[in-house]
């Protein structure tokens, strides 16, 4: 058997009905913790949604954990430190350990902010992939 896993999340329109947390007590609608349903190893997933005019209610930052935040729709605004940084779709922020994060959607936003979570920590990533090996003698699978 190979070692993949395949979970279907939904459309970004069901991600409000999704229901999730780390744990109960920080758990909330609009929150799937994606890890928690697969094998993952060194990284992990949320896919996240708020309302327009709902918050995080919390700040957090993290000693070894690295975040990467992709927005898909929606408007909202990251607080990181002192700064305010205003999100929507196509932004993307990483945080570094060791930063101070909330986040809002904007109460006049037109929809849901809607954004996916990246989670990673361990080895400094190389510039490049140095660990893949292309298979030229291994035919494509699609047919015309």
């Amino acid at each position: 058997m190979s070692d993949y896993e395949v979970v279907v999340i939904g459309a970004l329109d069901e991600w409000r009905s999704h229901h999730g947390g780390f744990d109960e007590a920080r758990s909330r609608d609009g929150r799937r913790v994606v890890d928690h349903e697969l094998t993952m190893q060194y990284m992990g997933l949320t896919a996240n949604a708020l309302a327009p005019g709902e918050q995080a209610g919390y700040w957090h930052v993290h000693s070894r954990i690295e975040e990467l935040y992709v927005f898909l729709e929606g408007r909202g605004q990251m607080a990181l430190d002192d700064d305010i940084v205003d999100v929507g779709a196509g932004t993307v922020v990483r945080v570094g350990q060791g930063v101070a994060r909330t986040w809002r959607a904007v109460p006049d936003s037109t929809g849901e902010l809607r954004w996916l979570c990246i989670r990673a920590g361990g080895e400094h990533l190389p510039h490049l992939p140095d660990d893949s090996v292309r298979l030229p003698e291994r035919p494509m699978p699609w047919t015309l």
